[in-house]
Order: structure tokens, then sequence, then C-alpha cells
């Protein structure tokens, strides 16, 4: 393993965050030239004062430091720092990139990234329109950047997985801290096709303050954020206004006016942001820059993306399966549209459920299954 100590040794430094360390990186090209450099050197760079200079000529590394390095290399992760080839070049972009980022897997240097985020409490519409909008993008050759967390980023980077694509999972905690931990399996197929990146050490806990900090990883190593699904007080909120104001491009995918959890999207749109229905409409905005194909119109629609589903039903189950919508509708709702007893429609949803095309999600909600 290359000589990371003087990079650890550097962060750990009191008062040196992201925005120093960059200026001292371009000021002195390595850490150990930090180190190296006079009093008055130092004191060129902006933002460094008479205390940090102090510090820097006093500083101890921590006792830690040295057990960190040998288990990142034991686990078999590694560690890209900023003047690494394989350090995303969009993310040395922006004003606080971490000087070095922990790797399970591998990075890739190409800027193809879209990020794609959304509510941990997804609707089935948002789970299946993510899923099916990454994998598009994937197999256009996008690498699909999220969090891991549950609902849209667990939809997006299965998505990704399904389109025989990359994708970049950031997550709010140390590598050795899976989260959550029901994402296990998802974890380690990210790792063998893309990365899981994190900037925290190994053994850092999910703490919510991490998420948002974790938020500008996403956008930044991204030309754009998508934003499936979010309420009022989203943290995917938080993403989309970090990609704004690294200059990134923001889109997001409308949903139901009834649904609060489309306030965030329909909002992000009043804004300004670029509406999304399918993959076509990211790569029709972004396309230069990804230096990827226009599809041809309908190249993308899969053949069982509108199965003739109907031949195989009964006069009534094809009544009901066209009522239905990729929503979830509650029965009572469902009795009053089709004017049918409740057993009778009950009885009619589970020969449609046990056909697959009708799904079941908890409190009596139906909606149709998205190929």
């Amino acid at each position: 393993m290359k000589d990371l100590f003087p990079w650890f040794s550097l962060k750990s430094v009191p008062g040196i965050g992201n925005h120093l360390f960059k200026r001292l990186l371009n000021a002195f090209s390595t850490p150990q030239g930090v180190f190296e450099a006079t009093r008055e050197e130092l004191l060129r760079v902006e933002g460094v004062t008479s205390r940090i200079v102090t510090a820097l000529r006093n500083h101890k590394p921590p006792e830690n430091l040295q057990r960190e390095l040998d288990q990142i290399q034991q686990h078999g992760f590694q560690i890209v720092t900023m003047l690494d080839s394989a350090y995303p070049r969009l993310l040395r972009e922006i004003p606080d990139p971490p000087p070095y980022l922990y790797v399970f897997g591998k990075l890739d240097e190409s800027p193809k990234n879209i990020a794609v985020v959304g509510s941990r409490h997804a609707t089935t519409y948002g789970i299946n329109t993510a899923r099916d909008l990454c994998k598009d993008l994937a197999a256009l050759g996008i690498t699909i950047a999220s969090g891991m967390a549950r609902g849209i980023d667990t939809a997006a980077h299965e998505g990704a997985l399904m389109g025989k694509g990359k994708t970049v999972a950031v997550l709010g905690c140390g590598l050795d801290r899976i989260y959550p931990a029901e994402n296990r399996k998802l974890y380690h197929r990210i790792s063998e096709n893309g990365a899981v990146v994190s900037e925290f050490a190994l053994m850092t806990e999910p703490e919510a303050h991490n998420f948002p900090i974790r938020n500008r990883i996403i956008s930044g190593i991204s030309l754009g954020t998508v934003v499936v699904e979010a309420s009022k007080k989203s943290g995917s909120l938080i993403t989309a206004r970090l990609a704004a104001e690294q200059n990134r491009e923001v889109f997001a995918v409308p949903g139901s006016v009834q649904s609060f959890k489309s306030i965030g999207t329909h909002t992000l749109i009043k804004q300004g942001a670029k509406l999304v229905e399918h993959a076509q409409d990211v790569i029709e905005e972004l396309g230069p820059f990804l230096e990827t194909q226009m599809p041809i119109a309908g190249e993308l629609k899969r053949e069982d993306d509108t199965p003739e589903v109907n031949a195989s039903l009964s006069s009534e189950e094809a009544f009901v399966h066209q009522i239905l919508g990729p929503y979830p509708e509650h029965i009572d709702d469902l009795v009053r549209k089709t004017s049918m007893e409740t057993g009778k429609l009950s009885s009619i949803l589970l020969k449609l459920e046990l056909k697959g095309i009708v799904q079941q999600s908890p409190g009596k909600l139906f909606s149709i299954v998205k190929k």
C-alpha cells in the first residue's frame, strides 16, 4: 500500500477541514509537502492562521491512525486520494472534496455518472420508476450513483445491476458498518459491479448528521441528480440543492398530486428542474457530456413493458386490472370505483395477485405490477 500516513495525519490536524486541505494540496502538491513547508509559505495560503501553523508544527498523529491503515488493508479496501487517477474527476471540482475516499470495489474515473435519489419510505410507484429508469440508463453505459438507503436508493442500485451496468454507493457511515443491515447482499453486489465508497473512518456509525455530509459526494461525482420521490423536508432535496450549487443538472420525476411524497419533486420542477419520465429525458439534457448516443424512439421500450395481459383474464379481472394504476389504492376506494362488493373484489384481486400482475402493499393497498 502506498504511503498514506501523511494524508491521514494532515486530515487529523485541528482546524484543517476539506476546504483548507484542498488549498494546501494545491499549494504544496502533497501532504508531506505541507508538513515540510516554512511558516511564511504556509501563511500565504488563504485560510491558514498562526494557530493552524502552530497546530501543524506540534501535531502528533492519533495513536489509532496506523491501526486504521492496517485494517483497511486487511479488509481488502482501498484508499483513493485526490492525486490518484481513480479519484472522480468531477468530485475534484467541488469546493470541499474529501482528500481521500475509502473504496470497496473499483472506482471508474469516467464522469458518466448520474445520481438517483429519493424517499426512504417510497411508494411502489416510486420504487418501480427508479428501478426502471436506472436499468435503462445503466444499459446505455451510465453509472448510477446513490446512497444505498432504503427505498429509492436501493431501487436505483438494483436497477443499475438489472441493466448489467455499474453503480456507486456513497455511505453515511464507515465501510465496516453496512447500513441498512438488510442491504448486506446488495453492498457486496455493488462492490463487484462498481464501488461502495465513504469518506468516514471504517468504524464510523451511521449517525444522522453524516448523511447530509455524504450527499455532496453523491451529487459531486455526478453530472446530474434525479430525484424520484421526496416529501417537503426530504434529505433528497439537500442532494438536489447541492447539485445546483455544484453547477450540476437537477432532474425530478413527477408523481401524484395527491401524494405528499411528490411535494418535493413537484417543487423542484416548479423551480426549474427538468421533468423526467424516462431515460431519454436525461440523455437529451446531458448527452454531449455523457458521450452517449441518444436512443432512437422506442429503443428502450422492452417487450414486456405493455404485456397483453387481457387475453388471459376474465372480463371482470380485465375490468379491475384496467381500474388499477401504478400508485397503490385502498380497497375501499376500489370498491367505490368498481361498484363491486368488497368480498367479490377481494377475490378478483387475489386472482390477479396470483397471476403476478397486481401486488398488494401493507394496509390493503393494491397496484399493478410494472414489469
